[in-house]
């Protein structure tokens, strides 16, 4: 059963990503934390192995194939995500889980506000 939600999972959020370049932050995390019942460590972790390979290859090539992708950059915003992952990775560890969650929770409510009141 598990497996069938966690397929649907990755397929809406695969679309969406496709549609508007999000899928692991605003979409993944959210479910795996409230209705999968994972910590926010561990969704964020579990988001950033999926997202590695499907959409590193299909969305992007889609993307590729009319003339959307800038490979240069890219390729520079693709070293610096590794290099920042890393460290990014290594230095929420020891947050608190419901601190991370309210951080999270901020971001994404600043990041909408300024998406909706945009001109």
């Amino acid at each position: 059963m598990n497996t069938i939600a966690y397929l649907a999972l990755g397929l809406i959020a695969g679309i969406l990503s496709g549609f508007f370049g999000i899928g692991g932050g605003t979409i993944i995390i959210p479910i795996l934390v409230y209705i999968f019942g994972l910590t926010q460590h561990q969704a964020q972790g579990t988001t950033l192995a999926v997202m590695v390979p499907p959409i590193g290859l299909l969305a992007a090539y889609a993307y590729y194939r009319t003339g959307n992708v800038n490979i240069t950059i890219a390729i520079w915003v693709a070293v610096g995500f590794l290099i920042g992952g890393y460290f990014g990775g290594l230095w929420v560890q020891p947050i608190p889980d419901l601190l991370l969650k309210r951080l999270f929770g901020i971001y994404l409510a600043i990041i909408g506000l300024r998406m909706v009141l945009a001109r």
